[in-house]
């Protein structure tokens, strides 16, 4: 049976509330509010346009030094070793295994953060923050079903042990639970940052972490540090978000230089209008290293009236029903497809204005941040794409084999039917309406078992290959299909270093 879910309220602007649900903890959410395709500032002045794209609102267009007076990952001070990490985490009733996938190789990214080395081949020793969001930007259509408030980009720094009810997910018959998504890599009482710090830091000074023994959570062998242990504990979100996933605009939302865990300036009001922190997690000349994790397409929705507008609807057994097609179907066009249902390519379309425009987010990342404010972006895509089968021989390896070059838009096909859901009755039509486009990728563990499928990136894909520039490489997407993602955190790892020593 297919339930149309009802739509409690059809909002283009929400506030986040802090977690105690006191209206004073909310702060305005960063969106365009003129209806336009302007983009727009964190206070709704229009940005203005020059040669170099969008300005900050102030300060207008930085001319940018010469590298070596300001290299990239410094700041005031001198100390050029500033990392700011950012995790936008799918927190979907299909991440279980995901997440634990990800948690497992926290460790790894620690290592490589702290094995970072600087031009003359000596430890970096990094100043790193490290900031966990959801995709979960509550879409109307999942309110209804949800008994949390959604993070909208807002910080996510308990342990996930203390939030294990998050673990099962929204289906209303028989909802997956998978606990141990949090509960292998983080056992009880669980870990998390001090004296109730919304992110992680570290630096060769010391961290924000408990003092806790070295211990071996993911069976590698390996004891892992306090670092990776909290890590490991805050970075598993649940799987009781929003089936609508919006990764774009949770991590536009997560790096809002005026939300309170970014504004540094706590007692200037005018500075922090929604409050501000003495320990913010976005930094002046750090380095910003944004990581996506998601199984779905983006649905970053402009105007929710397009929740209940069947001309996005797809169509099952000859009615237009409301299904995450719909999100596929407001944000890209795809050319085909031919007779065994392949498309030549699928590509981004703002032209209906309903998703918003893919330029919010490349203007804020390389125009706002990269071009006005003079910080390197890069970005690590796990996204619905084939395995990366190669990579570069030279830094900073990144992938040149399988994943996107191998990634192909197709329609569902009865051998993309998983065994469980044929004996349920899942056909390819249904699949067809369900998502709107085939799997890009489906995963496997080690003993052979289907462990999912993922729908294809576009949206994301596009923003994150955006950030590349004069042939320098900041954009690194691996398949959330791998059983295991120790390659994309190296190559994520790999780019860093790049920016701090840059390949000749």
């Amino acid at each position: 049976m297919i339930i149309a879910l009802p739509i409690t309220s059809a909002v283009a602007c929400e506030n986040y509330r802090g977690q105690d649900g006191d209206d004073e903890a909310s702060t305005t959410v960063f969106v365009e509010d003129d209806g336009n395709d302007d983009q727009t500032t964190m206070d709704g002045d229009t940005m203005e346009e020059s040669e170099t794209g969008p300005c900050p609102p102030i300060t207008g267009c930085l001319d940018l030094p010469p590298e070596e007076e300001n290299p990239p990952g410094c700041n005031m001070e001198g100390e050029c070793n500033l990392i700011d990490l950012l995790f936008v985490i799918d927190n979907s009733g299909t991440m279980g295994e995901e997440q634990l996938n990800l948690a497992n190789n926290f460790p790894l990214l620690i290592e490589k953060l702290e094995g970072l080395t600087d031009k003359f081949g000596e430890p970096l020793e990094p100043n790193v923050n490290i900031m966990v969001t959801t995709t979960d930007f509550g879409n109307p259509l999942c309110k209804p079903f949800a008994n949390y408030e959604p993070e909208m980009g807002a910080p996510v720094s308990t342990a996930c042990v203390k939030r294990l009810d998050r673990f099962t997910g929204l289906a209303q018959i028989n909802p997956p639970v998978y606990e141990e998504a949090c509960t292998d890599v983080c056992p009880q009482p669980g870990i998390e940052p001090v004296n109730g710090a919304q992110i992680i830091h570290f630096d060769a000074d010391g961290d924000n972490v408990p003092p806790v023994e070295p211990v071996d959570i993911n069976g590698d062998g390996t004891p892992d540090s306090a670092v990776a242990q909290t890590l490991a504990c805050i970075g598993p979100q649940g799987i009781d978000g929003c089936g609508y996933e919006s990764p774009l605009e949770t991590m536009m939302q997560a790096l809002n230089p005026t939300a309170p865990w970014n504004c540094g300036s706590p007692d200037d009001a005018a500075a922090c209008p929604n409050g501000g922190t003495e320990e913010p997690f976005l930094r002046e000349g750090a380095i910003l290293a944004v990581a996506i994790v998601t199984d779905e397409a983006d649905c970053s929705v402009k105007d929710y009236a397009i929740m209940t507008d069947d001309d996005y609807f797809a169509t099952l057994d000859g009615d237009k029903l409301p299904s995450s097609a719909l999100c596929w179907n407001a944000g890209v066009t795809c050319n085909g497809p031919d007779q065994n249902g392949v498309y030549t390519n699928c590509f981004s379309d703002d032209s209906d204005d309903a998703l918003h425009p893919l330029s919010r987010y490349t203007d804020f990342l390389s125009g706002y941040l990269g071009q006005g404010l003079n910080k390197e972006v890069l970005m690590l895509g796990i996204l619905g794409v084939p395995p990366v089968t190669a990579y570069n021989d030279e830094p900073p390896y990144e992938p040149v084999e399988g994943g996107v070059a191998d990634l192909v838009y197709r329609q569902w096909r009865e051998t993309d039917i998983l065994p469980e859901d044929a004996m349920a009755g899942i056909t390819p039509e249904y699949q067809q309406w369900s998502f709107g486009i085939g799997p890009g990728c489906t995963g496997q563990d080690g003993m052979g078992s289907i462990t999912g499928q993922a729908i294809p990136p576009v949206r994301v894909k596009e923003v994150c290959e955006s950030l590349d520039y004069d042939d320098k490489v900041r954009c690194c997407i691996e398949s959330v299909c791998d059983d295991d993602f120790s390659n994309a955190i190296g190559c994520l790892g790999d780019v860093i270093q790049d920016v701090f020593v840059p390949v000749e």
